[in-house]
């Protein structure tokens, strides 16, 4: 569906949104079965859910899910998603755990639609709440952020909590990302069963999406999980809403709170740009004016 010449060059993005098992197999193959679904439907790049190989395990602090982690070179699943970008001609970002000698990370591999492995991002806002205790597993990432130059577009992806920052989306936008993808582990929340935050967190997004006028694709898991933890299970139902928001923000496709879906959409990356650069957003920015951004109390240094 990519085009080019007169019409533009026109990319199509797609989000998949399933339940995982906490068998690594089972839910590979299901994001094969979906990736291919989306390629039928004409997509260009592809996004999977963050850490789609398992249950969400960061419910807990145990030891023995250590184990879950993988290098970077040689991973069975990175290698996978190589062939089957390479058999599709598609772009897709591939979530995992991954260990680094005695580092730990949540990463992503940038895997371009001829199989080749762009490169590496690690998630830089590292998480620690309840049902949410990602620093117990997770260095800080040492990536910094990054737009990765693929077949169809230049591409920045985030990691969930990275997500709630809006620095994240400006800093891979200045660095050349004409889209933005988010793979995202979010819903309920164990301390308080009354807290929902999937329109707050929608909101944000597509507020990165208004802010930097590029369009903007976040992949989040569904189902009930429950791990047994510490003290006792803990369970969180994971809210899906996935979706796919355009230039200005607005949400052109969305996905419900139960199901397994699918989403496509298509993008003109050469009437986006022109439109944002037509609107200034960048030409009057001040950035003289934000070391203030490097302080904690906001008081001038």
């Amino acid at each position: 569906m990519a085009g080019g010449g007169g019409a533009g060059r026109k990319v199509a993005v797609a989000a998949v949104q399933f339940a995982c098992t906490d068998t690594a197999s089972e839910n590979v193959a299901t994001a094969e079965r979906l990736i291919r679904e989306a390629h039928n439907k004409g997509a260009n790049i592809v996004l999977i859910q963050e850490l789609f190989e398992g249950h969400y395990f960061c419910q807990a602090q145990r030891m023995d899910f250590f184990q879950r982690a993988k290098p970077y070179k040689e991973n069975p699943t990175i290698i996978r998603m190589q062939k089957l970008a390479k058999e599709l001609d598609i772009v897709i970002p591939v979530s995992f755990f991954e260990a680094a000698n005695n580092a730990h990370y949540n990463s992503v591999a940038i895997i371009d639609a001829d199989g080749t492995d762009l490169g590496l991002y690690r998630k830089s806002h590292i998480p620690d709440g309840p049902g949410y205790q990602e620093k117990f597993y997770f260095n800080p990432g040492d990536t910094g952020f990054k737009a990765f130059k693929t077949k169809y577009a230049t591409i920045g992806v985030g990691i969930c909590w990275d997500q709630w920052f809006p620095e994240t989306a400006r800093a891979m936008v200045l660095q050349g990302a004409e889209l933005l993808f988010y793979p995202t582990a979010i819903g309920s929340e164990p301390q308080d069963t009354n807290l929902d935050s999937r329109e707050h967190w929608k909101r944000v997004m597509q507020g990165h999406a208004g802010a930097n006028l590029v369009p903007l694709v976040a992949s989040n898991r569904i189902g009930r999980e429950t791990v047994e933890t510490e003290h006792g299970n803990s369970t969180i139902k994971f809210y899906g809403n996935s979706f796919i928001a355009g230039p200005t923000g607005e949400i052109v496709k969305l996905a419900n709170d139960t199901d397994e879906e699918v989403l496509v959409a298509e993008f003109d990356l050469d009437e986006i740009k022109s439109m944002r650069h037509g609107w200034g957003i960048f030409r009057d920015r001040r950035p003289d004016l934000y070391k203030v951004l490097l302080t904690l109390d906001g008081e001038k240094s």
